[in-house]
């Protein structure tokens, strides 16, 4: 098999795993190399079909040990098979960025033969990468469970980003579908990276110092393989967040490739909506100062079909609401719907020199359609109904309506 037959089937058996975003850090230059890695983003190029893409996304192999009854390459699966050498990773990641095809690398693997053959593949072949072909450019790894300690952190010296896909937020759920893994498997190397990357104070690519990971590290969930709840997802989340210090956590809606009494029906549609209610709640933790407990619990597991997680909490906070702009704290701010992070950075600059008002909001582009309802201006309130969660929810619903329950 020759090594473009070998990229179609591993490219396209890495199209499932979709944490693979460039981090925007700084690596130094060596003499001599190519590429670069710079905290401004990567470049980017297109495909035929008209989408961006920026990173050689393939798997190292898609030859596995394993049987999780989601993947597409359990060893079960009778699907073509292959595997890259790592100087082949090597060679075709420079002939790509020869090309201008892409600015760096997205590399994952099943697990070939063991945790410690395949972790010792990748490391050959980002190794080759940096010291032999003298790559600078931005480098993403999936680490293997079980490989020795000493393998992750010789790749660690070498790549930007490494993550360590959970893909289950459960012990109960990644018993049913990968009965060969255990929990405590998945977070050992999590743990070790997160405390690395804590050794390793200077992570700037401008000092002379090696940095461990400077990208940091992130993890994937699958989205409706397991009956698990919006609320699990999100508390599973919240905790990595708090104990390992990830600078990402991905969300993948489930796509029904295998058959089996544990997984859903292959009929089922991919829950694309609540991959996305799941990555607007990713968001206020992480930008917000929100917590998990604060958007979903027990009483409400799942997300609003209608409205994004911000929405809902201020829908279940009416008393809290409406705020007053030109009194309200930053974080405040940041909890009213229609507000972004630059917006409420705004507001607070320009308020040390004049009080606000609707006009100044609608110049600093806020959604107004949203957050007029939330909100009062120099203390006059400015939505069309009563605000009041009932009337707040129909006219967000039906915001062209004229609705007459508000007199005037």
């Amino acid at each position: 098999m020759n090594v473009m037959e070998k990229l179609k089937i591993l490219a396209d058996a890495a199209k499932y795993d979709v944490s693979c975003v460039s981090s925007g850090v700084d690596r130094a230059n060596t003499a001599g190399g190519i590429g670069s890695s710079a905290s401004s983003g990567i470049c980017h190029s297109w495909t035929a079909d008209g989408r961006c893409i920026s990173l050689l996304k393939i798997l190292l192999t898609n030859k596995c040990i394993y049987d999780c009854k989601y993947c597409v390459n359990r060893c079960s699966n009778d699907n073509p098979r292959a595997s890259f050498t790592p100087r082949q990773v090597a060679e075709l990641t420079i002939q790509f960025y020869r090309r201008n095809y892409i600015e760096g690398l997205f590399l994952s693997s099943a697990v070939e033969k063991s945790p410690n053959y395949t972790m010792e593949n990748l490391c050959r072949a980002i190794f080759l990468l940096r010291h032999e072909y003298k790559f600078n450019g931005y480098i993403h790894v999936k680490a293997i469970p079980g490989a020795d300690r000493i393998l992750v952190y010789r790749l660690g010296l070498l790549v930007d980003r490494m993550s360590v896909n959970l893909e289950l937020p459960t012990v109960l759920g990644l018993q049913q579908l990968a009965p060969q893994k255990t929990y405590s498997a998945l977070l050992e190397p999590m743990s070790y990276i997160s405390n690395q990357i804590l050794a390793f104070p200077h992570q700037s690519g401008r000092t002379k110092e090696r940095s461990f990971v400077p990208g940091g590290q992130s993890t994937q969930f699958i989205v409706g393989a397991t009956p698990d709840s919006d609320w699990t997802l999100i508390n599973a989340t919240q905790k990595l967040y708090d104990k390992f210090n990830l600078k990402r956590v991905f969300y993948s809606a489930y796509v029904p490739i295998n058959e089996d009494k544990n997984l859903p029906a292959l009929t089922n549609q991919p829950p694309l909506k609540r991959e996305h209610r799941l990555y607007q709640a990713d968001w206020l933790l992480r930008f917000y100062h929100f917590r998990a407990e604060e958007i979903l619990d027990k009483a409400n597991p799942f997300f609003d079909p209608d409205f994004d997680p911000k929405i809902t909490w201020a829908l279940r906070h009416p008393e809290l609401f409406p705020i007053e702009i030109n009194k309200a704290d930053y974080r405040t701010l940041l909890r009213i719907p229609g507000i972004g992070l630059r917006t409420a950075q705004r507001i607070i600059k320009e308020r040390r020199f004049s009080m606000l008002g609707y006009h100044n909001l609608k110049k600093m582009k806020a959604v107004l359609k949203r957050a007029q309802y939330f909100i009062t201006c120099q203390g006059r309130y400015y939505g069309d109904v009563p605000p009041e969660p009932q009337y707040i929810r129909q006219a967000l619903l039906t915001p062209n309506s004229q609705m007459s329950i508000w007199g005037g």
